[in-house]
């Protein structure tokens, strides 16, 4: 039994040697190389880590979308978040991908790319879900400047909406206007998102009890 096992593995390792004279090495040559994460395929794309910055392959181990540091993800994702904390890698959902970037004081805001990798949707949330059946939740920050006081100093107002968004980054649905979020660098956390879209129409919100209600909404128009 030994022996034919061992003439097997004889025959297989000679087939490419055969066909093209070629080495296993010749054979075995990577697409891409030097990577620190490998993670798994979600609509035909993978991502894929190199020290801090991550890229996507497609289903040839191209790589599609370069490398780039603004791709949103958790080292320690909680898988309970509504928002991206409960994201563990990059990934696609409904052909969009959540990125972050620095804003004023070092605040994160999330937008979304496509999977060209061109921005899609503006980075003017202070938290967003994954897309599902065509549209995600976000809280859309807005700073309006008031004038300034006795001191010459700037002063603002900072609105927060929770909203209901599609694919194009049009703000369809409005669900809640958020209150006390506080938009100091020093004593930021980033606010959690209260609903989630069950179904195309049906969206689950959370009340200020921690309890859930359903309501029925229309997707279709922006507001």
């Amino acid at each position: 039994m030994i022996m034919k096992q061992f003439a097997m593995l004889l025959a297989i390792a000679a087939l490419p040697l055969l066909a093209g004279a070629q080495s296993i090495q010749d054979i075995n040559r990577p697409t891409l190389g030097d990577l620190d994460e490998v993670t798994r395929f979600h609509e035909g794309l993978a991502a894929v880590r190199k020290g801090s910055e991550w890229g996507f392959i497609d289903q040839n181990g191209l790589l599609v979308i370069h490398f780039r540091d603004d791709l949103a993800w958790q080292r320690e994702p909680n898988p309970e978040a509504l928002g991206v904390g409960s994201i563990p890698y990059p990934r696609f959902s409904n052909g969009r991908c959540p990125v972050m970037v620095s804003g004023e004081d070092g605040i994160p805001l999330y937008g979304f790319i496509d999977t060209e990798g061109q921005v899609v949707i503006q980075p003017e949330f202070l938290n967003v879900s994954e897309f599902q059946n065509g549209h995600a939740v976000g809280i859309y920050y807005k700073k309006t400047f008031r004038g300034k006081n006795n001191f010459q100093l700037n002063i603002y107002d900072h609105t927060f909406t929770e909203v209901v968004l599609n694919k194009a980054g049009q703000m369809v649905w409005p669900l809640e206007e958020r209150q006390n979020i506080l938009m100091n660098a020093r004593r930021y956390q980033t606010p959690e998102i209260q609903a989630r879209i069950i179904e195309n129409g049906l969206v689950a919100v959370k009340s200020d009890r921690a309890r859930w209600e359903i309501r029925k909404v229309e997707l279709e128009d922006g507001f």
